[in-house]
């Protein structure tokens, strides 16, 4: 990959101090954040709309169920992404006159996965504060040797012997938001019902194949590319070392913009699309602060 070289760095880093290349970061990360996200926001909505569209397509034959489940599953791995900046406040911060907005698209949509949006919220932030941290981050269970063990792992933490739920109790218990405990278990329980509903309707297969399969595949990928893959191998927790850039083999729009989470745990009010020329432009710094980048 082409390393675009930034106007606001200097030839040499070599012998430039912490502080000075502290400045230097920050001042491309605010070059590239501010901006309103209308990627995210179309993104959020206009899958939210795809999403409940499939169901009425493949009730009234439209569309066949297997090309339903096609879709619902590409639709469902695409939820998590505009929740995820409006978990960091990116669409607008508190007291901004489009705070509605950041607060709507993650609670509009975050159901989709079976989850409140402040649940995702709360134990976010909280990962970002402990990153690989084995007692305090919420997301060590996607600590994995490789990624087929990642993988079979991911499965393994959504039965009941799991550690992941396990460990987002214990996160909202540790901050004081153990309301959300119970409404994490409500939207499970909706979520069954709305199955049980739908099979005891006489729509079974469509239950399975639009929601219950694609929800599950769904959060194996997500896993895989939003925890496994950029954190890989989970051993530090310092600043520059508790994620890393890596090359996918599906390419960054198939790894949905994780190749740069480093610069995402570094400064998170970055837009996740504006993360890759943030990197390009970083990179020189990051490289003398001898951060893991991989093959990038």
């Amino acid at each position: 990959m082409n390393v675009q070289t930034s106007d606001i760095l200097p030839a040499d880093l070599s012998e430039m101090s912490e502080a000075q290349l502290r400045k230097l970061e920050n001042k491309i990360a605010r070059k590239h954040s501010g901006m309103f996200p209308w990627l995210m926001v179309s993104w959020a909505f206009g899958n939210l709309a795809f999403w409940l569209s499939l169901w009425p397509l493949v009730f009234f034959d439209v569309i066949p169920l297997w090309l339903g489940f096609i879709l619902s599953t590409i639709s469902l791995s695409l939820v998590y992404l505009p929740t995820h900046d409006a978990q960091h406040d990116i669409i607008a911060r508190p007291g901004q006159k489009l705070r509605w907005l950041n607060e709507l698209l993650g609670h509009a949509t975050s159901w989709m996965i079976v989850s409140p949006f402040n649940v995702f919220r709360v134990t976010h932030l909280e990962h970002h504060r402990h990153a690989n941290d084995l007692d305090l981050d919420p997301d060590i269970a996607s600590k994995a040797p490789g990624p087929w063990s990642a993988i079979w792992k991911s499965i393994k933490e959504r039965q009941p012997s799991g550690t992941r739920g396990a460990n987002y109790m214990k996160t909202l218990e540790r901050v004081g938001r153990t309301d959300l405990i119970l409404l994490a278990i409500a939207y499970q329980l909706g979520f069954l019902a709305i199955l049980f509903t739908l099979a005891w309707s006489g729509y079974a297969l469509e239950a399975f194949f639009l929601w219950w399969l694609p929800y599950h595949i769904a959060m194996t990928y997500l896993n895989f590319f939003l925890s496994w893959a950029p954190h890989n191998p989970a051993t530090s927790q310092a600043r520059y070392g508790n994620t890393r850039s890596w090359k996918s083999m599906i390419g960054n729009i198939g790894s949905m913009g994780m190749q740069f989470h480093i610069v995402h745990h570094l400064h998170p009010y970055i837009p996740l699309d504006r993360t890759p020329a943030a990197y390009r432009e970083m990179r020189p710094i990051l490289e003398a602060r001898g951060c893991d980048l991989g093959e990038m």
